[in-house]
């Protein structure tokens, strides 16, 4: 039912897309499905492939570095819970500070793709920390009290208790992060320094007002994303398919 709900909802969003640029609603500024469709025929893969490449790389290493910070600064904060109010102030002020800000200064004094691949860690690091925290404290008591009774330490109790449960909680929140890293990798290259990716495209589109163009670049970006997901998805069921089970 979930999956039949899924496909008449995209079924009902390319409805109402088509009735508005029937429509010519926004002064006929939304083209049709069709438009944009035979305009991403036509630009081809030799357009889409490299620039999708260049931009899931970058999404990917900011995936990386930003979840794997995440995590490690989580396990750091459950062994030793003194940092915890340090390491959450910084968390959240990392969460709240414009990255559009901080995208150009890493630019001038890093240059290249740098600002892609740290905005991407960025946009993903606070909900992956929060998430790991939340589950590895939710283990249960009685099996940490067990380890502890059979001579386990702070060590033990981590890998054999907790961080089994903490898995649905990280996964979930690496779910978020795939499509979040996206998002980063986009807004880093609209920031200039490089001369590919889909933010790169679509600044280039919008600059010549090729407007189903835009649209189709903005799909990838969205397919993009969504492809994130659909490989974290795919990895936590044969990772911890147990997961899977409680989301049903």
């Amino acid at each position: 039912m979930k999956r039949l709900g899924g496909v008449l909802g995209v079924l009902g969003l390319i409805a109402v897309w088509w009735i508005l640029a029937a429509l010519g609603v926004a002064g006929g500024t939304i083209p049709s499905p069709w438009q944009v469709l035979h305009t991403m025929g036509t630009d081809g893969w030799g357009l889409y492939g490299p620039n999708f490449r260049i931009t899931a790389l970058g999404a990917l290493k900011g995936f990386v570095w930003g979840n794997g910070l995440a995590i490690a600064l989580a396990i750091l904060i459950v062994l030793v819970p003194p940092i915890e109010s340090l390491a959450t102030q910084l968390a959240i002020l990392s969460y709240c500070t414009p990255l559009l800000a901080l995208g150009p200064i890493i630019l001038v004094v890093f240059g290249g793709r740098t600002p892609t691949v740290f905005l991407a860690a960025m946009y993903c690091f606070f909900t992956t920390m929060v998430g790991t925290v939340t589950g590895l404290r939710s283990a249960d008591r009685t099996s940490l009290e067990l380890v502890r009774a059979y001579g386990g330490g702070r060590w033990q109790q981590l890998y054999r208790v907790q961080v089994i449960s903490a898995l649905p909680n990280t996964l979930a929140a690496l779910k978020v992060a795939a499509p979040s890293a996206v998002l980063g990798a986009i807004i880093g290259e609209y920031l200039g320094g490089v001369d590919s990716g889909i933010g790169v495209a679509l600044t280039a589109a919008q600059t010549a007002y090729n407007v189903p163009r835009t649209w189709g670049m903005a799909l990838a970006a969205a397919a993009l994303a969504g492809l994130g997901y659909a490989v974290v998805a795919l990895a936590a069921r044969l990772v911890a398919p147990w997961t899977a089970q409680e989301e049903r």
